[in-house]
């Protein structure tokens, strides 16, 4: 395995939470190759440039990312500007080393929820831009609005409950999981609640946890379209709560080898 894609590799686990579709900006034009054989739902601006000349809308990415890049001011200002609120600034300087004086210069440009890391090659920083809204509920809705009108998304999420319920790191390599799914009984078939994105999961998620219709949800499960096609099960897509209003809960079961690593 390349150190690129190690790096690669790295750099995605700090992708944020998205719609159907991640954009993002690649500065260098290193990542996003590779990037995509991770996730196939990314929409990708390459740019030559540390911030000059971006032909981007401001608040309209998810992420802007680069493999080899280091804070400049330029940089730190055109990215805020570019990323929407929970847009997060990820970048690996493969020449640099973890310092306090990273955490304080993306600190001074903005930036929240900082992490400033060894890379596989030098240091990671991570920055996010600052939220408007100060509850929880309310970014969810936002980030879920997104995906309004989309019809068709390249993986699904699922409400899952895992059994048994624990951390991954308190499985044993030989323990087996069960996976049982969210889904309701209809006239004459049993359909499973899907979502196109993670934060449309949880937006539904939340007032039917608190309405006392489902118990036991542990996990959002991530599947490609491709896999969720197979199912011996119908899909409902982006469902309103309501729906669990009139119809009877179903669980159903799911593989989880199947799934996808889960979003952030």
């Amino acid at each position: 395995m390349s150190a690129d894609w190690i790096e690669v590799e790295a750099l995605a686990k700090h992708l944020p939470p998205s719609g159907a579709t991640l954009r993002l900006i690649d500065i260098g034009g290193s990542a996003s190759e590779s990037l995509r054989e991770l996730r196939g739902d990314l929409d990708v601006i390459l740019s030559p440039g540390k911030g000059d000349g971006w032909q981007v809308a401001s608040a309209s990415v998810d992420a802007v990312i680069s493999l080899d890049c280091g804070l400049h001011s330029d940089l730190l200002g055109a990215a805020l500007a570019a990323l929407r609120d929970g847009g997060r600034l990820i970048l690996i300087d493969p020449h640099g080393e973890p310092d306090e004086a990273l955490v304080q210069t993306l600190e001074q440009a903005g930036y929240t929820r900082i992490l400033v890391e060894p890379a596989p090659r030098g240091v990671l920083m991570r920055g996010e831009k600052p939220h408007h809204e100060v509850r929880t509920v309310d970014r969810v809705r936002q980030t879920a609005a997104r995906d309004a009108g989309q019809k068709a998304a390249r993986y699904v999420y699922l409400l899952v409950r895992q059994l048994p319920n624990k951390p991954v790191w308190a499985l044993t390599p030989d323990e087996p999981i069960e996976w049982r799914a969210v889904g309701v009984n209809g006239d004459n078939e049993t359909v499973v609640l899907a979502f196109s994105s993670l934060p449309k999961a949880v937006e539904f998620m939340q007032p039917a946890v608190l309405a006392g219709h489902i118990h036991g949800v542990n996990k959002v499960a991530k599947f490609r379209w491709s896999v969720a096609q197979a199912w011996p099960f119908a899909i409902l897509l982006n469902p309103s709560d309501e729906i669990l209003e009139t119809n009877t809960l179903a669980w159903i079961e799911v593989d989880p080898k199947t799934a996808e690593a889960p979003d952030e």
